[in-house]
C-alpha cells in the first residue's frame, strides 16, 4: 500500500499521468498500481521487518535492550545496547531510541509479529520515545502489517506464536532462544549476554521476513497506521 503522505510531488504526478489496465489514473485506482507493479514506476513502498528485545513487558518500568529492522534487500538496521548505556540510569535506551527514530523513518511500512497497537513492539517503542522526548512517527506517517493477524486468520495451528508458525512451515527460527539468565546478564552489561540478545533479535527479523513472504499473498495489504 502506498503512503500518499510521504510521496514527492513528482511521484504524485506520475500516478496522475499513468493509467491502469482499466484505463483509470493510478492515483484513482491505487489498488491497481499495487497489483500491477509497473516496472517503469519510480515508486516503491519501502518495507522493514521490525522486532525488539526488552527487559520486561511494561515500558514505564522496563526499557529496550535491542532493536532490529531488516529491509527487502536484507540490509539490517539496529543494534543492541552497550554496557555503558545499560549501566547508566540517565541513558539506558535513550541513544538506542534516537537511532531507532532515524531508522524507522526510512520505511513506508513496518512488518511486526504481535507488535501493532494494543500489543507489544510499537506501543513499547512509542512509550520509550516519548520518555526521551524523541519524535516517534505520527499517525499515518508509516503503516504497519502484523503477521500475527495473518497467521491467526489464515492458518489453523494449536498455537499462533511466530516460532510455531515458522517451524510448521519449515522456516528456520530461533537458534538463540529466550534465556532468562542471558537477559539478566544483559541488563548488567555483560558483553556475551548482549551479543546473545542481538543474535536472538536478528534471527527473529530474518524469520519474520520469510514468514511474511510465505503468507502475504493470502491477505490484503491494509492502510493501518503505526
Amino acid at each position: 500500500m502506498l503512503n500518499l503522505n510521504r510521496l514527492k510531488k513528482s511521484e504524485i504526478l506520475w500516478l496522475w499521468r499513468h493509467r491502469c489496465r482499466h484505463n483509470h489514473r493510478y492515483l484513482e485506482h491505487l489498488n491497481c498500481f499495487i497489483e500491477e507493479k509497473p516496472e517503469i514506476s519510480p515508486l516503491a513502498e519501502h518495507v522493514g521487518y521490525l522486532d525488539i528485545e526488552t527487559t520486561g513487558l511494561n515500558a514505564n518500568w522496563d526499557y529496550i535492550i535491542s532493536y532490529a529492522i531488516i529491509d527487502e534487500n536484507d540490509k539490517v538496521y539496529g543494534r543492541t545496547a552497550k554496557r555503558n548505556e545499560v549501566l547508566s540510569p540517565d541513558i539506558l535506551d535513550k541513544k538506542l531510541m534516537s537511532e531507532f527514530v532515524k531508522d524507522i523513518n526510512k520505511f513506508d511500512r513496518v512488518v511486526v509479529y504481535w507488535g501493532k497497537d494494543r500489543r507489544h513492539d510499537l506501543p513499547f517503542l512509542r512509550t520509550r520515545c516519548l520518555k526521551w522526548h524523541l519524535d516517534f512517527p505520527m499517525y499515518r506517517d508509516i503503516y504497519v502489517t502484523d503477521v500475527y493477524d495473518i497467521v491467526k486468520a489464515k492458518l489453523r495451528l494449536h498455537r499462533n506464536r511466530m516460532e510455531n508458525a515458522c517451524e510448521f512451515l519449515g522456516i528456520p527460527a530461533k537458534e538463540h532462544r529466550l534465556d532468562a539468565e542471558m537477559w539478566q546478564k544483559a541488563k548488567l552489561g555483560v558483553k556475551e549476554a548482549l551479543d546473545y540478545v542481538w543474535k536472538h533479535n536478528y534471527e527473529d527479523v530474518v524469520s519474520l521476513k520469510k514468514l511474511h513472504e510465505t503468507l502475504e499473498r493470502f491477505s490484503a495489504s491494509r492502510k493501518i497506521s503505526i
